[in-house]
């Protein structure tokens, strides 16, 4: 029988350790492993060494240290999950995204420079945009803002593996509720019939969009009885909606809005937007 596996990049700054907090908080809803890692390099910022071998004792001594306090920073927060760590030789990214080839979610912090001098913005970006598996980025700020989940949610073949992920992040969160977002600007192009310029009709596009919505989240509402839902179709700009919608929310969940094909485009806009600006964890959906 499968068992969760949630990994966690360590970095011993504040967003690090928020992202170990929230993982083992995560861990132990879903009733997973948790694998921290400390990835750290040949390389001590300001210090010489007169060898190899003792630039690389010193760089493996930090990593063990900044490793066993996020270790016990997890146990506190989840003692019953089973806790594992490494402090591994090598750039975080390929670490990171080889231990996502076997893992369900990869935990990174949202900004933030750790005590092995890596920033951690860069690192976040890179991992979300290429970890075959879900990715969760955490700001920050620990304590949830209020009891919702909101699921940014649109037409782009993410949207089905966002709303599955959403639902049961809300199941397992059992006060919380579901709040499903889609966002539009209603100002569209005029529609051009002979040579008069008529508006477009912006209440049909909505009705179209409120019944597009009912129909995606139809197959999770049966799935999910317990999971109470609310949704919205909103006037704006998707990104700024869903990072206005996080300031009181528990959890962002958005679709990768990968583009098959452009590796350049492998997260949407809307994501990337969250990134920078959202103000509770973003959770990146993406299919095993």
């Amino acid at each position: 029988m499968h068992r969760a596996e949630i990994v966690v990049g360590v970095s011993g700054s504040a967003a690090g350790t928020a992202a170990v907090r929230w993982a083992a908080a995560e861990a132990s809803i879903r009733k997973a492993r948790l694998r921290l890692l400390v990835a750290h390099q040949r390389r001590t910022s300001g210090v010489r060494f007169r060898s190899r071998g003792e630039l690389l004792r010193a760089t493996g001594r930090q990593a063990a240290e900044v490793l066993d306090a996020a270790v016990r920073e997890a146990r506190s927060v989840a003692p019953d999950v089973d806790v594992s760590g490494a402090a591994v030789l090598g750039e975080p990214v390929p670490v990171l995204l080889d231990a996502a080839a076997g893992a369900d979610l990869v935990v990174v912090g949202g900004r933030g420079r750790g005590r092995l001098g890596q920033l951690l913005g860069s690192v976040t970006s890179q991992v979300a945009t290429y970890a075959p598996c879900s990715v969760a980025v955490v700001r920050e700020r620990e304590e949830p803002a209020g009891d919702v989940v909101v699921l940014g949610i649109d037409e782009s073949p993410s949207a089905a593996a966002a709303a599955a992920l959403a639902f049961a992040e809300t199941a397992l969160r059992r006060s919380a509720r579901l709040l499903a977002v889609t966002a539009y600007p209603k100002s569209p192009p005029a529609v051009t019939a002979g040579p008069l310029a008529l508006p477009a009709d912006a209440d049909a596009e909505e009705a179209r969009l409120r019944e597009d919505l009912a129909e995606q989240l139809a197959p999770w509402r049966d799935k999910h009885p317990g999971v109470t839902v609310h949704s919205e179709i909103v006037d704006g700009d998707p990104g700024a909606v869903l990072a206005d919608r996080s300031q009181q929310a528990q959890l962002v969940v958005v679709g990768a809005g990968s583009c098959p094909g452009f590796e350049g485009l492998r997260l949407g806009s809307v994501v990337l937007h969250l990134l920078h600006h959202a103000d509770c964890p973003v959770l990146i959906a993406r299919p095993r």
